[in-house]
């Protein structure tokens, strides 16, 4: 169903919350409002453009930093009272320097668990849901071509493209590997892995296929061992 901006609710300040994803690994990268003018740049500009409920004023993402995020989808929930956005962000969203804002980890004294377990339960993203809800965005790329995508780029592109992507992704990711920044590890395999699901989106290969192989291997291990 598409909407207008006239169709959305805007609460009683003219501002609708946006969720802003990176639209490769689905990481959620900020949470900022938008005012109708905002939207509407946003929209027009390509690049995320929010309304500073602390200065009264809008704001282009990355005017100053350089850290721009060039929009790839705007979608509103059912109700049209939020948004998501899809980016492809140009450097680290936070202020602070961090890749994404949700970088700080709650410690709940109501469950009776131990600070480490805490710990752990808070560090594990759900990786399979990611992958899934990724192949699911990069195989309706594919299928409906939208202009101004980075992934309808590369299908209209071809394999040859897909390939040369994965090749250079790989040794970016050798490189990041022999340094010591985790963040620029995390953030090259991550785009390898984007690049790969394009392949296999490409290529027909379902991630059940990946899993199954896998799990074949680690039963022969298993049973060899």
């Amino acid at each position: 169903m598409k909407l207008a901006i006239e169709d959305l609710k805007f609460d009683e300040r003219g501002l609708i919350p946006a969720i802003v994803q990176d639209a490769r690994t689905l990481e959620v990268l900020t949470l900022a409002y938008m005012n109708e003018e905002s939207l509407r740049r946003t929209l027009a500009d390509e690049e995320t453009w929010f309304w500073s409920r602390s200065r009264s004023m809008l704001w282009h993402k990355g005017a100053t930093s350089g850290n721009t995020q060039r929009v790839v989808e705007v979608v509103a929930d059912c109700d049209a009272d939020a948004l998501n956005i899809l980016v492809e962000p140009k450097g680290p969203a936070c202020h602070t320097g961090a890749r994404s804002c949700f970088h700080n980890q709650l410690q709940d004294a109501m469950h009776e668990r131990s600070e480490g377990e805490l710990q752990i339960i808070a560090s594990q993203p759900a990786l399979g849901a990611v992958l899934e809800s990724l192949y699911t965005i990069i195989e309706s790329r594919r299928l409906e071509r939208p202009a101004g995508s980075y992934t309808t780029y590369l299908f209209n592109q071809g394999l040859d493209k897909i390939l040369k992507k994965i090749g250079e992704e790989a040794a970016e990711t050798i490189i990041s590997a022999k340094n010591e920044a985790r963040e620029s590890l995390v953030a090259e395999v991550s785009d390898l892995t984007y690049h790969l699901i394009v392949l296999l989106v490409e290529r027909g290969v379902r991630l059940e296929e990946i899993a199954t192989e896998m799990k074949a291997r680690r039963q022969e291990k298993q049973s060899g061992e």
